[in-house]
């Protein structure tokens, strides 16, 4: 026989028992209950890709040795110039905008860009192929004064968030610029850097003007884009356009004007026309050999039947 105590006792650690249980159950059944998020599996033809830097960005800031400190300018383009490190991307920015780009040749480079009315905070930065930047440069302050702006006082800008674009050979390699400030209508010249024409357009008004283009060769290419207003004020911008792919030596050859690889093509011999050239060398050279003996033999014949005669 239990105690009156002890069956309380038993009865109060039963309940706890009970209650116990009854709580891991309903936390195991709300846990069951809950739906995970599912992953979905990739889609068929799709890949994954990861990315790791291999090189550290440059640690070298460009130097920019002209213009001179305090210059200043009634006309532009102007020349920007100065130390770099060979192969990398140089972006050069007016007052923290993007005035053009190029790439660093023989530990140097220099490019031609537009100014600001008024003062223009020059700096440079280098990027690596990874898109890494370097320190930036010492700033080079200069000053832009334009009669013809000032009588129309309508500033021009062309700019864009991409000194560098890439699309592969026979791809088309679309840039978006961004024009600002002028009257329009606007005319553009740009000249692809690959032997070309120029591609003339207008744009009826300011703001992304979208150009494009299409290399048939691998190589990297200056790119350089005039834009005039109606009333005649103009805006330059300079910039660098890759095909990817390695360049075909025997497809292509380094243009000196720009100093970059950009390929050109070869001019074919023509060695079918040459080939026969050469086989038809030695008979033409007999043939005529012997025209020349028979004309000196009928000569000499005559000689002596007018010998004879006399």
């Amino acid at each position: 026989m239990w105690k009156n105590g002890s069956k309380q006792k038993w009865w109060e650690c039963a309940a706890a028992i009970v209650g116990v249980w009854l709580t891991v159950l309903l936390t195991s059944a709300t846990a069951s209950a809950i739906t995970k998020i599912p992953s979905p599996p990739p889609a068929p033809g799709s890949y994954g890709l990861a990315a790791t830097k291999t090189q550290p960005p440059p640690k070298d800031a460009v130097t920019i040795s002209t213009p001179g400190n305090g210059a200043s300018f009634s006309t532009i383009p102007i020349t920007v110039g100065g130390l770099c490190t060979t192969n990398l991307l140089v972006q050069v920015y007016d007052n923290d905008a993007l005035a053009g780009a190029t790439v660093c040749s023989g530990d140097s480079f220099k490019l031609q860009i537009s100014l600001f009315p008024g003062t223009n905070d020059l700096t440079a930065t280098q990027y690596d192929d990874l898109g890494q930047a370097s320190p930036a440069s010492n700033k080079v302050s200069v000053t832009y004064s334009n009669a013809h702006f000032s009588a129309f006082g309508s500033l021009l800008t062309l700019t864009s968030d991409y000194g560098r674009r890439a699309a592969d050979p026979g791809a088309t390699l679309t840039w978006p610029l961004q024009l600002s400030g002028g009257t329009g209508p606007y005319a553009f010249s740009i000249d692809w850097g690959d032997g070309g024409k120029a591609q003339l357009m207008s744009q009826s008004v300011a703001g992304v003007v979208n150009i494009s283009h299409v290399y048939n060769q691998s190589g990297v290419y200056p790119v350089t884009i005039t834009v005039t207003d109606t009333n005649g004020v103009s805006a330059f911008l300079q910039l660098v356009a890759v095909a990817n792919g390695k360049p075909n030596p025997s497809l292509a050859s380094t243009n000196s004007k720009s100093g970059t690889g950009t390929p050109t093509a070869t001019p074919k011999i023509l060695w079918l026309p040459t080939a026969a050239g050469a086989v038809l060398l030695f008979p033409a050279y007999w043939l005529g050999r012997r025209s020349e003996l028979l004309h000196l033999h009928n000569k000499l014949e005559r000689d002596l039947q007018k010998y004879r005669e006399e």
